[in-house]
């Protein structure tokens, strides 16, 4: 069998449903060494609860939850709710989670295991930013670090379009891109993550079944605002066992922040003269599918 990967999970679950799907992924994946999950922007307790959520009907009560960051560190938040949290009351799941705790988790758990962890992070990047400016060491010492983040399109800059998790708190995009490992880090993009999308009666037909069951019932609420699910965050958790599911391509990645209006936006240069960032820009949508569904089910 091949190695399992200890994965630490940093997620804004409980607004996009795509994280809760990844989660369902992580638990499921028989290669994941799931060591911790944290969250992030607005009411992460009721992330965290979440999370907890799915955990339990996957049996998987033995993995640490900690609540992050709510607020960016220097813009007015944009998340300031987590509206799946609506359907915690039909789910068992626990509600002792101390305040803003993940930074300190990750930190601890990243150092205890030097070398071993590939950070997986598909929110805002408030908790990530935080634990590199306060631990500069941190980011060499994971394996990798895996982002779903940033537009990398290659069109003019005022033309591109501005991704959620890379705006919700451009500071800390523009630290974690400063300081991420050089030859260990893969941002999946909007340009990528768009080509991986389901209809909602595709996706209540295979949500079924331990974790899933939960996930369908926060995608009753998402689909309220939409028709479909794109998988970004799971695309992004797939790579970490499945690298050839994308192609990549290294550069450079610079975050604006100097303007208001496009402050998060990702630039790629791909012509840099050094190339400390790898970014997805291909992927086979249908493979994927055929590989996220032979782990979850469905």
């Amino acid at each position: 069998m091949d190695e399992k990967i200890p994965v630490l999970f940093d997620t804004d679950i409980g607004s996009d449903i795509d994280d809760a799907v990844c989660l369902a992924y992580l638990l499921c994946q028989p290669r994941c060494e799931l060591v911790g999950i944290t969250t992030v922007t607005g009411e992460p307790e009721k992330r965290a609860m979440l999370a907890s959520a799915i955990c339990k009907a996957a049996g998987r009560d033995d993995v640490p939850i900690f609540s992050g960051s709510p607020r960016p560190m220097l813009i007015e938040q944009a998340q300031k709710t987590a509206p799946q949290a609506e359907v915690l009351p039909r789910w068992e799941h626990r509600t002792d989670f101390e305040p803003c705790a993940a930074v300190e988790f990750m930190r601890r758990t990243i150092r205890s295991r030097p070398g071993e962890i590939v950070l997986l992070a598909v929110g805002p990047l408030t908790n990530v930013g935080l634990l590199f400016a306060m631990d500069p060491e941190i980011p060499s010492m994971l394996r990798g670090l895996v982002l779903m983040n940033g537009a990398f399109t290659g069109r003019l800059p005022a033309l591109a379009p501005l991704e959620w998790n890379a705006r919700g708190d451009p500071h800390a995009t523009a630290i974690v891109y400063r300081n991420a490992p050089p030859g260990k880090h893969i941002s999946i993009g909007l340009d990528v993550t768009t080509r991986c999308v389901l209809p909602a009666e595709e996706c209540r037909r295979r949500f079924k079944g331990g974790p899933l069951d939960v996930v369908a019932d926060m995608a009753e609420v998402w689909f309220r605002r939409a028709g479909a699910i794109t998988f970004h965050d799971p695309l992004a958790a797939a790579v970490i066992f499945e690298p050839d599911l994308c192609k990549y391509e290294e550069g450079k990645v610079e975050v604006e922040i100097s303007s208001a209006r496009l402050a998060g936006l990702t630039l790629w240069n791909p012509n840099a003269a050094e190339k400390p960032h790898k970014i997805a820009v291909d992927v086979d949508p249908d493979r994927f599918f055929e590989h996220y569904f032979s782990v979850v089910g469905g």
